[in-house]
């Protein structure tokens, strides 16, 4: 099967439908699971606590936001009729809804009703999908660069806080010893790099990861003692923790989550489009969203919730170059593996987060690049889009540098925006659209759907 390519109809041979061979396939997919390891876990960690869960019944909702990941993850790239893209994207639990989530949880709604939410958004997104995915007409080059380099710069501080130690209560935050170890491995990953064989080159990440915990771990910064309590292997129980509650109040709030989801997933697709070089059309975006409403609507059945893309994991597709979809296939297949054996799960969990987040500092960097590179294919002579670009990076920004800037405002407004991704994607589309129905219309009598053509 090494180097077997695999021919779309409508693309012709791409890189994304390369397979590589079962090795390969699981070493670079071991990479993307370290890479959004610490990415997938967190949600469950803190809605968990919210809830009063014990660690057990945590632990449990761990493995079912890695197991439905992993099955959304094939879904996505493995795909069948009408669902899933097809192209190297890894799924696991948003982020953009754990502040409803916890909004549900705190006002007593507890997890059964944010299971409810979570299936009745998921199914009104699915429905929205033939009509969400038609907006690829509002993505020319200004604004998905703007996106892009958006999506390096949010996950930023999440490197940052990895450096840190992941933890802001523990004793260690910040110490020396955390920024040590992170800057211990970025050196690694930088060293790889340099290397001139190229599978090295492919694997720094991972070399990084194993070697920075190999360090962490002779210096005592790591505690492997967890590793063997707890159970070997375990299925996700089917609702656990109670039948789904379906209130009308908490369904709207996550219908707006839903649709910062779909923005999101959406703006990902394209980023991911970019960077391996193929086609990314309104029928491939459709896919993509289908597949994404449908594992979240799934997700609460095993104890999970909302399913996204993971913007970390495009940073790894264009550091590496390992644009095979079936690379992140292998790693939803190990993602499935470590929802079903706790076992590697807690090992897994045991790196220290400072050595992701010295990898983090490259990999979110380069999606920042990857942005930037689009950036400059855009006409600035024309000074509408020099004020797209301007304005939109500024605004997205603002959650990035102020997280309470939007706390005054209503709940559905700091849902929307409280991501600098979705910021920047709704101003550019808006301004992109806005600045073309005025200036160019009235010169060349253009229509808003050739706005796709605008900041070439």
């Amino acid at each position: 099967m090494s180097n077997e390519k695999i021919l779309d109809l409508e693309t012709g041979v791409s890189p994304e439908h390369e397979n590589l061979g079962v090795s390969k396939n699981v070493a670079y997919g071991l990479q993307h699971v370290l890479t959004m390891y610490g990415g997938i876990i967190a949600p469950p960690l803190i809605i968990g606590a919210a809830a009063g869960l014990s660690p057990a019944e945590i632990g449990m909702l761990i493995a079912a936001a890695l197991f439905v990941g992993g099955l959304a993850t094939l879904l996505q790239t493995l795909g069948f009729k009408h669902f899933g893209a097809k192209l190297p994207i890894v799924q696991g639990v948003s982020f953009a809804g754990v502040a409803t989530m916890l909004a549900i949880v705190n006002t007593g709604g507890g997890l059964p009703v944010v299971y409810g939410a979570v299936i009745a958004a998921s199914v009104i997104g699915l429905l929205l999908t033939p009509f969400f995915s038609k907006i690829i007409h509002f993505f020319p080059p200004v604004v998905t660069g703007c996106v892009i380099t958006m999506i390096g710069i949010s996950l930023t501080p999440v490197a940052i806080r990895w450096i840190m130690g992941g933890n802001p209560k523990a004793e260690n935050w910040g110490s020396p010893e955390n920024v040590g170890l992170a800057a211990v491995t970025l050196i690694i990953v930088l060293f790889f790099s340099m290397m001139r064989n190229h599978l090295l080159r492919r694997l720094a990440i991972l070399f990084a990861i194993i070697l920075g915990t190999l360090i962490a771990a002779i210096f005592g910064f790591t505690d492997f003692s967890k590793v063997m309590q707890g159970p070997v292997m375990a299925f996700p129980s089917l609702f656990h923790f109670g039948a789904p509650v379906f209130d009308l109040t908490a369904i709207i709030a996550m219908l707006i989550v839903t649709l910062v989801i779909m923005t999101e997933t959406t703006a990902d697709l394209i980023a991911i489009g970019e960077i391996v070089g193929t086609k990314v059309d309104s029928k491939r975006i459709g896919n993509g969203l289908r597949a994404d409403m449908l594992s979240s609507a799934v997700s609460p059945i095993f104890g999970s919730f909302m399913q996204s893309a993971f913007a970390q994991n495009v940073g790894l597709v264009a550091i590496t170059g390992v644009k095979s979809r079936f690379v992140v296939a292998t790693a939803g297949g190990i993602l499935v593996l470590l929802g079903l054996l706790p076992l590697v799960g807690r090992f897994v969990a045991s790196i220290p987060m400072p050595v992701l987040g010295g990898a983090g500092i490259v990999l979110f960097g380069t999606v920042t690049a990857s942005g930037i590179r689009t950036l400059s294919k855009v006409n600035y002579d024309e000074h509408k889009n020099l004020i797209i670009v301007a304005t939109s990076l500024a605004i997205g920004m603002i959650p990035v540098v102020n997280a309470e800037f939007y706390a005054q405002f209503p709940v559905w407004v700091k849902t929307l925006l409280h991501s600098g991704i979705s910021s920047a994607c709704i101003t550019a589309i808006l301004l992109n659209v806005l600045f073309n129905l005025s200036w160019l219309n009235r010169k060349t009598g253009m229509n808003v759907s050739s706005t796709s053509s605008a900041g070439h």
